[in-house]
């Protein structure tokens, strides 16, 4: 195997190792949203809505970036 067939390996392990964080966090994401993100909804106040808000906000920014939208549209 060449040395640029081995640093690609290594690459690809280590992509295919942060994919495996991500889908790892997203599946949690994915429960908790399925849970109200934990809110009680009988309980929901103007304060729950500032932070699902700044969760939202978080995540749009990397939608954005990954689909090229928002700020990163061409």
């Amino acid at each position: 195997m060449t040395r640029r067939a081995q640093d690609n390996t290594k690459a690809l392990d280590a992509f295919i190792g942060k994919k495996a964080e991500i889908d790892a966090m997203l599946a949690r994401l994915q429960a908790l949203s399925d849970d109200h993100f934990n809110f009680d909804p009988d309980a929901v106040n103007w304060g729950s809505v500032g932070s699902i808000s700044s969760v939202a906000s978080d995540l749009r920014k990397i939608t954005d970036f990954l689909f090229g939208e928002g700020e990163h549209a061409e």
